[in-house]
């Protein structure tokens, strides 16, 4: 490893990361199929969704930042799976990052600590959904135990085009 690698923290989520946060989700609404939103967000609209992710709950953000700039390179998310009452202790985990940050780790790093945030917590089983292709993604969640279900064929449009999304699923402690 290199002496010039910068050293990341993981912490959770606050509010004063909002315009990070936003920059970072915007990147992949604007330019990737990662996620299927097609428009970006201001910060004030992706204010909901970031105080639905407490520091405590089932509900997790975990932020990853430069331990010397602070700057923030990524985060992970625990969310409600479905909004139907019966899913409760199942949640859908997600991992955006920084542009610049990919290939450093830095998904590990977040997956690890959200993982451990929730092991006091009355959840039962992680889903992750992975838009294809992403190999990245896919080899990431399979080194945390997630195992795949099946696959949503051309289940989403973007870019005038379907893409298909394959599921993923965890037990968790």
């Amino acid at each position: 490893m290199s002496s010039e690698r910068t050293e990341v923290q993981v912490r959770p989520g606050v509010e004063r990361d909002l315009e990070a946060l936003t920059d970072i989700y915007n990147h992949y609404v604007r330019e990737t199929s990662i996620t299927f939103d097609t428009v970006v967000f201001t910060p004030q609209e992706r204010r909901p969704w970031l105080l639905s992710h407490p520091e405590d709950g089932p509900h997790r953000l975990m932020v990853a930042t430069d331990a010397d700039t602070k700057e923030i390179l990524g985060y992970a998310t625990s969310s409600p799976y479905r909004a139907k009452p019966a899913y409760e202790t199942s949640v859908e985990t997600t991992i955006y990052l920084a542009p610049h940050a990919g290939r450093r780790g830095i998904g590990t790093l977040l997956y690890k600590a959200l993982f451990e945030a929730l092991a006091g917590e009355d959840v039962h089983r992680a889903y992750a959904g992975i838009a294809q292709p992403n190999e990245a993604s896919t080899r990431l969640h399979e080194r945390f135990g997630f195992r795949y279900v099946g696959t949503y064929r051309e289940v989403g449009r973007k870019f005038g085009r379907y893409w298909d999304v394959a599921w993923y699923e965890k037990d968790l402690p």
